[in-house]
Order: C-alpha cells, then structure tokens, then sequence
C-alpha cells in the first residue's frame, strides 16, 4: 500500500507498517584524526552523533574532517618550517637537530588539529 507522500506501507497482522529503508553510505577508512573524532561524537556530542547516523551523513562528516585535519596539520608545519628557517639542507647536515625539529612542529600542529576540528 502507497499514501499520498509516497511511503509504501505493509500489512503485518492488523497493522500496517512503514518500508523503512536506510540509504547505503559510502565506505570509509577511517584514519587517526577520524576515528578521534568518532569516538568525541559518541562520547560527548551524542544528539549529534545520532542525527548525523540516523540522516546517514556521518560518513561523509568524518572523511571531511580527517581531510581537513591532514591538510591543516601540514600546513602549519610548513609554515612552523619557515618560521623556524629549518630546510631540507639541514637534513643532511644535521640530522638529530632535523628531526627533533619535525617531531616537535608535528606534535604542535596536531595539538592546534585537534583544539580546532576534532574536540569541537
């Protein structure tokens, strides 16, 4: 049976009950920054996270927000380079001092990442 608004309906026993079907979401593989800001929704924001489960568009929102946390965290550690003068030259000629440089910039970028996308 089909109503005006389009909603097949089922006779089960006496009752006639709505089709109800949910949109299939597209597959994704969830990175770090998307299963953090996974775990934020469930824990913290659970109206939101129901809404967006139920309209099917948490797929879509966690993809979105590890893309942007990717570009925005090596984004800042462009800009922490050259703030800094760290080149690729001193890669090779000092390579300790490099690298501890990177892991700190990493590790600052990640903190701004996660303060402006994922804990909001």
């Amino acid at each position: 049976m089909e109503n005006k608004y389009g909603i097949e309906y089922t006779k089960i026993g006496d009752y006639y009950m709505p089709n109800l079907v949910l949109e299939n979401e597209e597959k994704i593989i969830l990175n770090k920054y998307g299963r953090m800001r996974l775990k934020f929704l469930k824990e913290n924001k659970k109206a939101e996270y129901m809404i967006m489960f139920t309209k099917g568009t948490l797929n879509k929102h966690l993809k979105e927000i590890q893309e942007t946390a990717e570009k925005r965290i090596n984004i800042i550690i462009e800009q922490l380079k050259q703030k800094n003068n760290l080149t690729e030259e001193m890669k090779n000629t000092n390579q300790l001092y490099w690298v501890s440089m990177m892991n700190n910039f990493k590790n600052m970028a990640e903190e701004i990442v996660l303060n402006e996308l994922i804990y909001v």
